[in-house]
């Protein structure tokens, strides 16, 4: 007989209606819970057909406290703010905070490859699900790279392997870490959420700090922000470095990757591939390539199977593809590359993209920011782009706005700089000043809410836009 969920006959409130919320409408009746799910927009904007979620009740257009009454658990989507008066009013009424990533980890029969970072999550955990696949297990791949995992359940077997992307939306609620946690870098984002960088951090390193002694922590060694996690690591730690060599890990080492120690290596470095085997550009997909090589050479530690071979890695990574919206080149034209870098959300992420090209750039950034600091990749993207045109509306929130006043007291001439309203008169500027020889480069370095729903749909509009070119 099934043992019973302990969420059985408990009234579970679901905070937000996008992917995980869909999923937990989905999965939580199937574990006896009574289920409530509450969003600010309405069905109509949900585009919501209630016949396909039979037996939950739905409180929409707003939030409201007698959504709580009875509740002995909120589930908060990752897109819901953790300040909102009601989610304050049921901290006061002791309801248990969860996640649909927490409730997938706590029940999950398998072994879990948990993956964060600043940068790079998605990349590297593509990657590593395509190693340990190569390597011949039944890999379950989702989290906050889209697929929540949690409507995957029953279908899960103890063999398998599970490799999650977490985002710190999802990891600040979290008291529950998997058994193999990986931090790739540690910068300052989302800090219009978390209201500090302290905050930020602190959300972050929960991927780690409930482990116990048997689990493993990998760690970004070059990254100050993700070396400085070491001080809680509770198990085996591994870690990953451009420029020195790890006992535990990974490393580069003469222009060649290497893997050393763990139980499968026995403690000597062995040659995965060669740098000009990876198939990405920029020291930044360098090291997200090594991370996967640390986190899949770990398995024989904290995950009962055999450590993943070299040359299996090896394989992997010589057939790996770049994700889109990452440095993806949409065409090129003229003599003109198109590359469209949509997931850039954060200064860091234009710089490393800005850092990944020697050809003559024309940069497109924009979007909403997140109270992230900009000098760094403005001055940077001054010495590198021959061309910078800014794009969004005018507003407090707006990258365009902060940017514009920061060249203005860098007194940048305007032959440097354009400023577009749209995208779409962004795209049109480009090819107006692009030259034989130059890259068109969309890595905004905001947000996509001023004018998308997310990144991918900025992205895609982007490729529609030069596609028509």
């Amino acid at each position: 007989m099934p043992e019973r969920d302990s969420l059985a006959g408990k009234r579970v409130v679901v905070f937000g209606f996008g992917r995980g919320g869909k999923a937990l409408a989905r999965w939580l009746p199937t574990a006896g819970a009574e289920v409530t799910i509450t969003d600010s927009r309405s069905a109509k904007e949900l585009g919501l057909r209630r016949r396909d979620f039979p037996g939950v009740r739905f409180q929409l257009g707003g939030h409201r406290n007698e959504v709580l009454d009875g509740a002995r658990c909120v589930c908060v989507s990752g897109g819901v703010p953790l300040d909102l008066p009601v989610l304050k009013l049921a901290r006061r009424r002791g309801i248990h905070f969860t996640n649909d990533a927490q409730l997938f980890i706590e029940r999950c029969p398998a072994p879990v490859i948990g993956i964060t970072g600043s940068a790079g999550k998605t990349t590297t955990t593509v990657l590593v699900a395509s190693i340990v696949k190569r390597a011949g297990y039944k890999v379950w791949l989702g989290g906050n790279i889209g697929n929540p995992l949690i409507g995957d359940l029953p279908r899960i077997k103890a063999n398998d392997i599970v490799v999650m992307e977490l985002s710190s939306f999802q990891l600040e609620l979290m008291t529950r870490s998997p058994q193999v946690g990986a931090v790739l870098n540690l910068t300052p984002n989302h800090l219009d959420r978390h209201g500090s960088f302290e905050s930020y951090a602190s959300a972050k390193a929960n991927i780690l700090r409930y482990q116990g002694p048997g689990d493993v922590a990998v760690l970004g060694w070059d990254d100050e922000g993700s070396r400085s996690l070491e001080q809680i690591v509770a198990g085996e730690l591994l870690a990953f470095s451009q420029y020195e060599m790890m006992p535990d890990g990974a490393f580069m080492l003469g222009g060649r990757l290497l893997v050393a120690g763990s139980a499968s290596y026995n403690a000597s470095p062995h040659v995965v591939c060669e740098r000009n085997d990876i198939p990405l550009r920029g020291d930044h997909n360098v090291l997200n390539v090594l991370a996967a090589c640390a986190i899949t050479g770990s398995m024989g530690l904290a995950i009962d199977r055999p450590g993943l071979a070299p040359d299996v890695m090896q394989e992997a990574i010589r057939a790996f593809s770049p994700i889109e919206h990452r440095l993806e080149t949409v065409r090129s034209l003229k003599g003109v590359a198109w590359v469209n870098d949509s997931i850039a959300t954060a200064p860091e992420r234009t710089l490393a993209a800005l850092a990944s090209y020697d050809e003559p750039l024309v940069l497109l950034i924009g979007g909403t920011d997140k109270d992230l600091p900009w000098e760094a990749a403005m001055s940077f993207a001054l010495r590198k782009a021959r061309h910078i045109i800014v794009f969004g509306d005018d507003g407090d929130k707006q990258v365009s706005t902060k940017v514009m006043k920061l060249l203005s007291k860098m007194r940048v001439g305007d032959g440097k700089v354009s400023r577009a309203q749209t995208l779409e008169q962004a795209v049109e500027k480009a090819a107006e000043v692009a030259k034989a020889g130059d890259v068109v480069l969309l890595s905004p370095g905001g947000t996509s809410y001023d004018a998308y729903e997310d990144f991918a749909e900025r992205g895609d509009h982007f490729r529609q836009l030069v596609s028509q070119l």
